[in-house]
């Protein structure tokens, strides 16, 4: 095959993928985006690669795209590098004042694949530590019929009440920061003062980076207890989509 027709069988497969991520509900929705938004630039780069044959300023056009594509290249791997090396961090020998476990989806009144892993995560960090507040944080939104604080809650607490007074349910917030703001006014509440207090926040791994960032906007001194997915592919989806976001967070948020 021609160096041409394996260019445009690329493109195919690309599109064709990138096509039935996004339409087909598999939980890689961004993941299809992201190889359409390849065959985008892929695209732009041919076109200005043509146009450099014929013109300087083609040339010179085609040149700063090879530099932004790299430059992009190079900043995505950074991210991840940073995300990966952050969720893998074992701080369980680390002593702490309080926890808190951030919410994820919730279908109906089950918990999500993503909050079932924090579920889990959070009574395995917790077993050794009977006598710590817990915010349980996450409010209710689309296709949820409870809050994602209350499906915590349901998973956690034991039966015959034992130990279920320390757990806080923060049912107002929709996004990660809220989640820290409020969570950190019902420690405020229950007698922690946050401004010494180092706080565990349970949440998946790909998050862990981007909640640290946010929790220290809001003056939280923490460290992460990672959550891990059951499945590869979900996880390859959510660590691409996260690079995204603390970009977002750190120039937007």
């Amino acid at each position: 095959m021609t160096a041409k027709g394996l260019c445009r069988t690329g493109q195919l497969a690309l599109a064709g993928t990138g096509l039935a991520l996004v339409l087909i509900p598999n939980g890689m929705r961004f993941t299809g985006y992201f190889l359409l938004g390849v065959l985008v630039v892929w695209q732009c780069g041919m076109c200005l690669h043509r146009w450099g044959k014929t013109s300087r300023r083609g040339a010179a056009f085609f040149r700063v795209f090879l530099v932004g594509v790299s430059l992009g290249a190079v900043c995505l791997a950074g991210i991840e590098s940073a995300i990966v090396f952050r969720g893998e961090a074992d701080n369980s020998a680390i002593p702490v004042d309080a926890v808190i476990v951030l919410g994820a989806g919730v279908n109906g009144e089950e918990p999500s694949a993503a909050l079932w892993s924090r579920i889990r995560a959070a009574a395995d960090y917790l077993e050794g530590r009977p006598d710590i507040p817990v915010v349980l944080s996450g409010g209710r939104g689309p296709g949820e019929d409870i809050s994602e604080a209350e499906a915590m809650r349901r998973a956690l607490w034991k039966d015959g009440g034992e130990g279920n007074g320390r757990y806080l349910l923060e049912e107002r917030s929709t996004n990660t920061a809220q989640n820290f703001a409020y969570s950190k006014a019902l420690l405020e509440e229950y007698g922690l003062d946050t401004g010494t207090a180092t706080v565990a926040v349970v949440t998946n791994d790909f998050h862990c980076f981007r909640a640290n960032m946010i929790a220290q906007r809001q003056g939280l001194e923490t460290i992460d207890v990672p959550a891990e997915l059951p499945w590869w592919w979900l996880t390859a989806n959510y660590y691409l989509r996260e690079a995204f976001a603390v970009v977002k967070t750190a120039l937007l948020d």
